[in-house]
């Protein structure tokens, strides 16, 4: 390994080598260009055992340097060479003892990849820099032979800690807590909206998470699995901070429950995530949702809700067609209306319905009117779950289509 490491043992302070720390001011612009530099690589997605852990892999035809554009996870790369990773559970690892000295700052990743041919990894975190952070605080954790050995990484940017010349097993970025000030640590955030598209009139689910893939991914998971759709909103105006409770509010009709407020913390994605249910009487033409911060009543977010976002209740589940009997009626007319196709392709994936080898297969076709032919063939030949599942992805990427679709029934 490039720099000494020191093993993490309670209640011992582990020390550490001192690294370059970055003087320059946080520019979100300069941070957004040197992210968009990096060439991005969409990784095969292969079931590991247990059976309810993806894996992620990913084949590199050269040296360079490369971005995962599922987990945000980067590369520097001697040579040609086959990486596998997955996300892992800090909490499973992370004992209450560290718990107690260390925030999770990242996902934690297991990573598998011949040795020495990774030149560095760029593992995302989520901490604002921007806000004055002491960034002598950052560390990377390393669990191995179940013992963590705690690393400085050898550079640090807007949304990356970088480690050069690592050995791999389970890394991720951790962030030393300070005790006299607990919630001083500001963190990048999303606010995740999701309508039920089963439920009665508008209930949507308001979520508030760190900025983290990982989490993200399995929220999103586990709204398609209730039939619910992503309304995308833009994230929160400020940093937020761990401890904090942040409260919800909009106008006068609408109700939320159980309570109009979401403490702001870090949950494992294998954990049930906090939210906050938004229901909806009557849909205006337009609505106003806001986050201002618990302690001082500072805006942190705001973002309207039209009536173009939300899609109209299903009132009567026997007086629509199935997803499997809506795509077997509307064959003919998929095959030529249906749009851009790779990002269908991509949530199929991501849901478990076909591999990279069918995935492949579509894309091959020199037409689009072939891609979707062979794409529907596909989904009918794994039955009516995968057709409903490409039903649900088509409704969230191309309403009107759908919707279209539907009325000439």
């Amino acid at each position: 390994m490039g720099q000494a490491a020191s093993h993490f043992a309670v209640p011992s302070t582990p020390s550490y080598k001192k690294y370059p720390v970055c003087n320059i001011p946080f520019n979100p612009k300069l941070a957004s260009l040197v992210l968009q530099a990096l060439p991005k690589v969409t990784p095969e997605k292969i079931q590991s055992s247990p059976k309810d852990h993806t894996c992620y892999r990913v084949h590199f035809p050269r040296a360079g340097s490369f971005q995962c554009s599922v987990t945000g996870l980067a590369f520097e790369v001697n040579t040609a060479v086959t990486i596998q990773y997955r996300y892992a559970s800090w909490n499973r690892h992370l004992s209450a003892a560290a718990q107690e000295e260390w925030v999770v700052a990242g996902p934690l990743f297991n990573i598998e990849v011949q040795p020495g041919a990774v030149g560095a990894v760029h593992l995302p975190h989520f901490v604002c820099l921007a806000e004055d952070v002491d960034v002598s605080n950052c560390t990377i954790a390393h669990f191995k032979t179940q013992r963590m050995t705690l690393e400085k990484p050898t550079k640090l940017n807007a949304f990356y800690a970088v480690l050069e010349n690592p050995s791999f097993s389970l890394l991720g970025v951790l962030w030393r807590r300070l005790r006299s000030t607990l919630n001083s640590l500001p963190m990048h955030s999303l606010v995740l909206i999701f309508q039920q598209l089963s439920a009665a009139n508008t209930t949507l689910h308001l979520y508030l998470i760190p900025d983290d893939n990982s989490v993200k991914q399995a929220i999103e998971k586990q709204e398609m699995n209730w039939n619910s759709k992503l309304i995308p909103k833009p994230p929160p105006l400020s940093p937020l901070f761990f401890g904090c409770s942040y409260q919800v509010s909009s106008t006068p009709h609408v109700v939320i429950t159980p309570e109009p407020h979401l403490p702001f913390c870090y949950k494992s994605p294998k954990e049930q995530q906090l939210f906050i249910e938004i229901y909806i009487r009557n849909m205006a033409e337009e609505i106003w949702l806001h986050i201002t911060d618990g302690r001082n009543g500072t805006l942190v977010w705001k973002a309207s809700l039209r009536s173009g976002d939300i899609n109209p209740p299903t009132s009567c589940v026997s007086c629509t067609l199935t997803g499997a009997a809506f795509m077997k009626k509307h064959k003919k007319e998929l095959c030529h209306r249906m749009g851009r196709i790779s990002p269908i392709l991509l949530h199929l994936r991501d849901a478990n319905i076909i591999n990279s080898d069918e995935e492949e297969e579509v894309q091959s076709q020199n037409m689009n009117r072939k891609k979707n032919q062979v794409l529907l063939q596909l989904v009918e030949k794994k039955g009516a779950e995968a057709q409903e599942q490409l039903y649900r992805i088509l409704r969230e990427k191309d309403l009107f289509l759908i919707t279209d679709l539907e009325k000439s029934s």
